[in-house]
């Protein structure tokens, strides 16, 4: 008798994971079109894929409004940029602070809590309370498009959720893209040597791929040292997201509709630093590493492709040119700091 049950509950089990896998496919499958599409127009054309995978989804936004796609699109919102957060972990290890020295780790780990302040301190001045201040602010402060998401999960919901999350997405790449060509020439006008001036782009500039092609544009040492930093500061993403859901808890208005509270650390935090952890203690093989980081990629680009998806164009111009000078305002505000430092502090070897 025993066995009959256990049978049968194993079978249940199973039918479960069959239904829902069913109702997630479609939505799924189209995020993950969309992100191969993104992709694809990058490499050729070389617009930013995030930004690409983005503006995709929400062109066809009335596909979340199908029963059959609504699932797999919220999958991919949420589960799957778990995932994609969570395996970022594996571009970083402990060897960075000794390859990059301590000078340069100080500066880079102290501008991520002086950028989210800043953000913070002037948020009033735009009409903005803390909720899209430490969104855009973690973006730029950290990595972007890839911290924009990360930080707006531990986030409580409301209406105007996915709005902001979409105009810093969108923000941060743009700006991205901008900084990616004018911070070569301002390294440049600041007579910065190729160390330096990797050091200023990667501390810098919001997104990888855009820290890749800033500092290699210079050169090949520039770009190694740039993208090195820029990994530090993606680094920054799991204390900053921790600190955030731990201060959101002691607030009284930050329960989600549903009286929900953001949890005290995040699974995903949690899986990326014990990635981060096993890529500094173990000597992993590079393929293995190769597999793993590029897997981060098309699993975030998946995410917001699924994102757009969910997202009306209308709803976003309600942000609003306000949301849009706070994000410039943040971006002049990093560049113009690290400049400083750069030049006026024995910083840079």
């Amino acid at each position: 008798m025993a066995d009959d049950t256990t049978g049968t509950t194993d079978a249940g089990m199973m039918a479960g994971w069959q239904t829902r896998l069913r109702k997630i496919v479609p939505g799924l499958l189209l995020a993950v079109v969309i992100a191969m599409a993104s992709q694809f127009v990058s490499e050729h054309y070389g617009a930013p894929a995030m930004l690409l995978a983005l503006l995709f989804g929400i062109a066809m936004n009335f596909l979340s409004e199908d029963p059959r796609s609504a699932p797999g699109i919220a999958f991919g919102a949420r589960t799957v940029l778990r995932a994609g957060v969570a395996l970022l972990g594996l571009r970083i290890s402990f060897d960075m602070v000794a390859a990059l020295g301590w000078p340069i780790v100080a500066l880079v780990v102290l501008m991520v809590p002086l950028t989210i302040g800043f953000g913070l301190s002037v948020s009033h001045l735009f009409g903005f309370r803390y909720r899209f201040a430490v969104l855009s602010a973690g973006a730029v402060a950290i990595c972007g498009a890839s911290a924009a998401m990360a930080i707006a999960a531990v986030l409580p919901k409301d209406e105007k959720s996915e709005d902001r999350l979409v105009f810093t997405v969108v923000g941060v790449t743009v700006l991205s893209t901008v900084a990616m060509i004018l911070y070569p020439m301002f390294s440049g006008w600041l007579a910065f040597d190729d160390v330096t001036a990797g050091i200023y782009i990667g501390a810098t500039v919001h997104d990888v791929a855009q820290v890749v092609g800033a500092g290699f544009s210079i050169s090949e040492q520039a770009g190694e040292t740039a993208t090195l930093v820029k990994l530090l500061r993606v680094a920054m993403l799991a204390p900053v997201v921790v600190i955030t859901a731990l201060i959101l808890r002691s607030r009284d208005d930050t329960a989600a509709a549903d009286g929900s509270r953001p949890p005290l650390i995040p699974g995903f935090v949690i899986g990326f630093v014990a990635l981060a952890t096993l890529n500094s203690a173990v000597d992993l093989p590079r393929f293995v590493l190769t597999f793993a980081q590029d897997g981060a990629g098309w699993l975030l680009l998946t995410a917001i492709a699924a994102v757009g998806l969910k997202t009306k164009p209308a709803e976003i111009l309600k942000v609003g040119r306000s949301a849009a000078a706070m994000i410039v305002t943040q971006t002049v505000f990093l560049a113009v700091v690290v400049a400083l430092a750069l030049t006026l502090l024995p910083i840079a070897p």
